[in-house]
């Protein structure tokens, strides 16, 4: 008698069998007879078992929204920081107060995590983010219960632009005292971002003049109709269409003003081709990172090096950088007392009087930017050149320099990744008019970059703090 293999005895066959079994393949060395094509799978009789959605089912759910959200949420994280602020210039605007009438002001503490935390997850419509606050758990969290409508999103999110500049300059200086930033490298670099204005808006002088007119035709019409059949519509109405009427008004002459300026900075020849936009007087045309011409803005960021915190932010309508670097860096001195020690730009900011305003003793920063080549292939591009002045010729040495290439890499590899959060959080297109709303939708994405950047940078400390 033998054994079967495995755990356990399995089964006891005799010699002959065993030896039957081993011989060939087939029915004649098997036990059973299989039948004829194979093992075949049963048929199963009746219908199938399923498990359906029950949607009317009465269930008793006891929790609140705090024990809904998971503690490693990072909403959380944005709440936390949103209670660390100094926001009293904020509750000091407020008219609903104790004893008086009115309906009570929404806390705007609710209304600033609301936004910060939107930025972080790309949401820059104020009609989507009140959809949100209704339907989603994070929004809701934040919410904590609170009604908002998307009216008063959207007039939050740019009535406060020197709240936010002064929050901005309180982050980075509390950083630079936690010695997580140090400004000792910073570089600037510019990202055109398609405006909120179509390309058929734009329109030369002589057709502004005409809309011109025709507005102020409307508006005119509009009072006469107001003052001979005061009951033809409801007020309502009467309000809006005049409102529409006047704003149309308003935003041709804004057209009209900018297009005074454009033309000032054109030849003589190509005046009669300047053109401006009726939607949003302050876009420009612009050549795209794609290659193509829209409407846009140029956003200007500077950024440390070492820690990938925004320090200083910009907006301006114009598609070249040139001119953007001492302005920026008298952003620095104004904001936290200090500039840079080094600033690295890239070709379209290296104008040499820019580099000798921010090189002079009021400044003091070093420029890392690269050097133009020279037209005739015998000049080496380093070297000092007639008319240089010794600011000008240090920095052409300079860049001549193995230290001063590497240093200048670092360049891309901080503006670029900046740049490129940005865009993945929505900075692609505006939905405000004007260059002081872009400027504050501008400062909020530096808000919810830098707020997260704190938070890796003092996770990365306090990790290195506990390895000493």
């Amino acid at each position: 008698m033998e054994k079967s293999p495995g755990n356990g005895i399995t089964g006891v066959m005799n010699r002959s069998d065993t030896e039957r079994k081993s011989k060939g393949s087939g029915s004649e060395g098997m036990l059973f007879e299989l039948p004829a094509g194979g093992a075949t799978e049963p048929e199963l009789a009746g219908q199938a078992r399923v498990r359906c959605a029950q949607r009317h089912q009465v269930e008793m759910i006891c929790g609140s929204l705090d024990s809904l959200l998971p503690e490693e949420h990072r909403v959380r994280v944005v709440w936390e920081y949103v209670q660390g602020l100094e926001l009293s210039v904020l509750y000091q605007k407020i008219r609903s107060v104790e004893g008086g009438a009115g309906r009570d002001a929404i806390d705007p503490k609710i209304l600033m995590a609301l936004w910060l935390y939107a930025t972080l997850e790309g949401v820059g419509s104020a009609r989507q983010l009140a959809k949100l606050c209704a339907e989603h758990i994070a929004y809701r969290w934040i919410c904590g219960g609170q009604s908002t409508n998307y009216h008063t999103l959207s007039d939050f999110r740019t009535a406060h632009p020197e709240v936010l500049d002064e929050l901005l300059t309180r982050s980075v200086a509390t950083l630079m005292h936690e010695g997580l930033v140090t400004l000792k490298r910073v570089a600037q670099d510019g990202e055109r971002v398609r405006g909120s204005a179509g390309a058929a808006s734009f329109r030369r002088r002589k057709t502004l003049q005409e809309c011109q007119q025709r507005a102020q035709e409307r508006v005119k019409a509009l009072r006469q109709e107001l003052e001979e059949d005061p009951g033809a519509c409801s007020r309502r109405q009467q309000a809006a269409r005049q409102r529409a009427a006047r704003e149309r008004t308003q935003r041709i002459d804004r057209a009209l003003k900018e297009l005074d300026e454009i033309e000032a900075n054109k030849s003589e020849v190509d005046k009669d081709k300047a053109r401006a936009s009726t939607t949003d007087a302050d876009v420009r045309v612009m050549k795209m990172a794609d290659g193509g011409f829209r409407p846009a803005q140029n956003v200007q960021f500077a950024t440390d090096t070492g820690s990938q915190v925004i320090t200083g932010v910009a907006v301006i309508n114009t598609g070249s950088d040139q001119g953007q670097m001492p302005p920026m860096t008298q952003q620095h001195q104004e904001r936290y007392g200090k500039v840079p020690d080094e600033t690295l730009v890239d070709g379209g900011f290296a104008k040499k009087e820019d580099i000798e305003t921010v090189e002079s003793p009021e400044l003091g920063t070093t420029v890392y930017a690269p050097v133009q080549k020279p037209k005739t292939p015998d000049r080496g591009p380093y070297e000092p050149r007639k008319g240089d002045s010794e600011t000008i010729a240090r920095w052409r040495q300079r860049m001549g320099t193995p230290e001063a290439q590497r240093i200048y890499k670092e360049r891309a590899s901080t503006t670029e990744c900046v740049n490129a959060i940005s865009r993945n959080r929505g900075l692609r297109q505006f939905l405000v008019r004007g260059l002081a709303k872009v400027r504050t939708v501008v400062l909020w994405f530096a808000l919810a970059h830098n707020l997260m950047r704190a938070v890796a940078l003092r996770a990365q400390a306090a990790l290195a703090a506990s390895v000493s």
